[in-house]
C-alpha cells in the first residue's frame, strides 16, 4: 500500500516558515483540488496521479519519497 506522507511535508513547511500554511493555501498554490488534498491525508489506499505529486513535490520542495513510501500490507487486513 502506499502511503501519502502529505501531513509530515505540512509540518516540515510550517516550520522551516515560522507559520501555519492550511490546506486551502497548498490547494491554492499548487492547483490541487483540496477534496483531493483531504482524500491524501485521510483516507487510507487513496490513489492519485502523477501530475498530482509532480504539483506537491514541487510545492513543498523535496523528493518523491519524502512525500510517498510503500508500506507492506498486513495479511490479516
Amino acid at each position: 500500500m502506499i502511503r501519502f506522507r502529505l501531513a509530515e511535508q505540512i509540518e516540515r513547511k510550517q516550520f522551516s516558515e515560522g507559520r501555519r500554511i492550511t490546506i486551502g493555501e497548498v490547494a491554492e498554490a499548487t492547483g490541487v483540488n483540496r477534496m483531493t488534498l483531504s482524500k491524501l491525508l485521510n483516507q487510507r489506499g487513496y490513489s492519485t496521479g502523477t501530475e498530482i505529486l509532480d504539483r506537491l513535490c514541487a510545492y513543498f520542495d523535496c523528493r518523491i519519497e519524502d512525500l510517498v513510501e510503500y508500506v507492506k500490507k498486513n495479511p490479516n487486513e
